[in-house]
């Protein structure tokens, strides 16, 4: 049975380990909002699905933040009790730090069980209901969302292109289908009508083609071509694999217990190492003991006299964690090198963090009053959630406010603008450390397997880091905010400021004035540095995942359709050189939609005209004896459109600013494309950057009635905040792409929402 002490040290610890676990799992979580959830509400999905879908990514997270936020937690518990001298106290009065660590022990196991249900049990399943959930969304949009004169990638290696769709939605008229998963042995299909077959009870997608034809080239051979004309024909597409993209795939990860032992049997019948699926065996025990080893580390490094704050421990759990992933991978690589034992290399960590943080156990028992820390020593900035307005002093408050001498910026503003910066750093840095090692634990395995370099992995984190600042930098000034406003009431110090005349709203003054600047920076980002570092970062992560150096910049469209009907295939285009890389061109004859010529050059490049290399251009006719093939060196194709016609096929929002994103839609509504998702997209850029305001308009009065429960709770409210935030930007965003409500309401209702919040609680705080 618990006792007293014990009971203190775990209200201590669990409050900020269940704030941290939501911290976490939500910044891991924001991706797939962002982008899975969105798009599923923009095509009509039931957003209870969408829900279900979200669920059942949490898994994935939750295995990973469970023993991060155990470790953030002990910390920014023991680092609150460190910081009031409490360990001191504890310690005088014979409480020693391994007493200290036997409660911290048993909620550690609890985590470890859980972890251990989630790695063997729940992510298997998950996965699983991941991909029923992804088959039915699949099919659904298969039957009747597919929209006319727009390329349909969604399923892998196939694209499909319809001229014109019947108005029930289940046929199609004019049908374009490339099959492409021999990429040097395309097979294209023609078809007058087509449509799509589900059968769900088999679990699989067809489309039927009727009245065509289809064609198979090869690119290395031109000579050898097949065609074949057919009544209807049956094409069945992979369900499995097409939607979302983002979604978690069955690797060795997300096998069961059973299931890894049976592919190390096989694999060591075939004669090859087994290391992998031995290691992931492992893996799914070890991580969950690290639960135990953090408990351990967190009461070594936060049993100190440090007044660090709560924030400054979350920095240094991240920290922590950071290593620990680091050992893991490096131990991994070493077993890959057969210079370690697979079933050694996931317990190293564990081992290796273990004996540290019984090192420094035994070190920090000696002498509670030995210090570890990585931050300065602060005073006015500092958390205490259990101060009273009794325990400020004349030395703590170093104020003195003339009420008369307020008109301008003055020591009152340095005060306050002192205070949030120190949480802004605070809060900005452990933040973004959650991005580097998500980030890092994702790619990493491909650094240990020596498919990808430390520098190329260093040069990506360099170039995704302004969006990770662009996701971090509302968040942080939101937190802080909170934090702020809460320690000058919780300290009565906001009281005592309204004693002197001074409203709510001038004491706020430099915090809103900041946040302003946190806006400017977010619309800064967002019009320079933002679009052109996202582009060298899709670029190097499609380099690290795939090995591929097939360039991923917002001009490779791949696909385009001409207004007279033809249709464009390209690797890739340069637009400095104006080049053009493995183009396949097809023309048809209107009407019938029949395949009329196919020309296919290696490389183009245009010099006031196009002009190509090894060109192999194919003649086709109703007969063998009227078909033509001719091979060319080199030639010219007067009749390809013009280089500005490729420009303008930019597909990401993202990888754009604003002016190169209203360009670009005004060039595809001219030619009749549908822009709204773009729209949309356009207003955000717009109306995004005011998230930083918007929040702190909301937070101040927040903070003022939150204040007394203590920082902590601030940093609880902040993030619930943040997330309702993107909930809501993310469901408006998908209405608006859907046309259901106009573009500019879309990007803009949630600042209008959370704006007239703000401005009611604004109004009716006390100040």
């Amino acid at each position: 049975m618990l006792r007293a002490i014990d009971r203190y040290v775990l209200r201590e610890v669990i409050p900020p380990f269940g704030l941290s676990l939501l911290v976490l799992t939500f910044l891991l979580m924001l991706p797939p909002i962002m982008e899975i959830a969105e798009e599923l509400i923009a095509r009509g999905v039931d957003p209870y699905i969408v829900l279900q879908m979200m669920a059942t990514l949490l898994p994935q997270g939750l295995g990973i933040t469970i023993p991060m936020a155990l470790l953030v937690g002990v910390l920014m518990g023991l680092g609150r009790l460190s910081g009031d001298r409490e360990t001191v106290a504890m310690q005088a009065c014979g409480i020693s730090l391994t007493r200290i660590l036997s409660p911290l022990l048993f909620l550690a196991t609890i985590a470890g069980i859980a972890t251990c249900y989630i790695l063997i049990v729940a992510l298997p399943d998950a996965n699983q209901a991941f991909r029923e959930l992804s088959y039915q969304t699949v099919a659904n949009r298969a039957e009747g969302e597919v929209q006319p004169r727009v390329f349909n990638d969604d399923f892998p290696n196939v694209t499909l292109y319809v001229q014109e769709v019947s108005t029930t939605g289940q046929g199609w008229s004019n049908v374009f289908l490339a099959d492409t998963t021999n990429a040097e042995e395309p097979r294209i299909y023609t078809a007058r009508s087509g449509r799509v077959v589900l059968d769900r009870e088999n679990r699989t997608v067809d489309v039927v083609l009727q009245n065509g034809t289809g064609h198979t080239s090869n690119h290395t051979s031109p000579s050898d071509y097949e065609s074949h004309t057919f009544d209807e024909l049956v094409i069945s597409l992979d369900a499995e694999a097409a939607f979302p993209r983002n979604g978690p795939q069955r690797g060795l990860a997300e096998l069961t217990v059973s299931e890894l032992d049976n592919e190390r049997a096989n694999m060591t019948e075939m004669g090859l190492s087994a290391h992998a699926p031995i290691m992931h065996i492992h893996r799914k025990f070890s991580i969950p003991f690290a639960c135990l080893v953090f408990a351990l580390l967190g009461v070594a490094f936060g049993v100190t006299s440090r007044k660090d704050g709560r924030l400054a421990s979350f920095a240094l759990g991240i920290g922590v964690i950071f290593a620990y992933y680091v050992v893991m991978y490096m131990s991994e690589a070493l077993a890959k090198g057969q210079l370690l034992s697979p079933h050694w290399a996931m317990w190293v960590p564990n081992i290796f963090f273990g004996l540290i943080g019984l090192a420094l156990l035994v070190w920090r028992s000696k002498s509670v009053e030995r210090r570890f820390t990585l931050f300065p020593q602060t005073h006015a900035t500092d958390d205490h959630d259990e101060d009273t307005p009794e325990q400020i002093g004349p030395t703590d408050t170093a104020v003195k406010i003339n009420p008369k001498s307020i008109s301008g910026f003055n020591l009152l503003d340095w005060y306050v603008t002192k205070l949030y910066l120190h949480w802004v750093l605070l809060a900005f840095i452990g933040l973004v450390g959650i991005f580097y090692i998500s980030t890092f634990i994702d790619l990493s395995d491909k650094l240990f397997k020596g498919q990808t370099s430390g520098y190329m992995l260093l040069e990506y984190f360099w170039y995704a880091t302004p969006q990770f600042v662009y996701y971090v930098l509302p968040i942080a000034g939101l937190v802080s905010a909170l934090i702020t406003v809460g320690v000058l009431t919780k300290t009565s110090e906001l009281t005592i400021m309204k004693a002197c005349g001074i409203s709510l709203y001038r004491v706020a003054l430099p915090i809103f004035g900041l946040s302003l600047v946190w806006s400017a920076c977010l619309f800064f980002m967002g019009e320079t540095i933002l679009a052109r570092s996202n582009q060298r970062a899709e670029h190097l992560n499609q380099l690290i995942r795939t090995g591929s150096s097939q360039t991923v910049d917002v001009l490779n469209r791949r696909w385009l359709a001409t207004d007279n009907g033809d249709i464009y295939h390209y690797n890739f285009y340069d637009p400095n050189t104006k080049e053009l890389v493995n183009l396949s061109v097809y023309e048809f004859d209107q009407p019938p939609w029949t395949l009329q010529r196919q020309i296919h050059a290696s490389h183009a490049k245009f010099d006031a005209k196009w002009n190509a290399d090894n060109v192999w251009v194919r003649t086709l006719g109703t007969s063998d004896e009227s078909s033509h093939y001719e091979a060319l060196e080199t030639t010219e194709l007067p009749f390809l459109e013009h280089p500005d016609r490729f420009e303008a096929e930019s597909p990401d929002a993202e990888l754009l600013n604003f002016r190169e994103l209203e360009l670009y839609i005004d060039d595809l509504g001219d030619r009749g494309f549908e822009v709204l998702n773009l729209v949309v997209a356009l207003h955000r850029k717009a109306s995004f950057p005011f998230v930083s305001f918007i929040l702190t308009l909301i937070a101040v009065p927040f903070a003022v009635t939150t204040g007394p429960r203590g920082a902590l709770f601030g940093v609880g409210v902040g993030i619930a905040l943040a997330f309702s935030y993107w909930i809501i930007l993310s469901i408006f965003g998908a209405i608006g792409t859907a046309g259901i409500i106009a573009p500019a309401l879309a990007a803009w209702a949630p600042n209008v929402i959370f704006g007239a919040s703000a401005g009611y609680f604004l109004l009716t705080v006390k100040t």
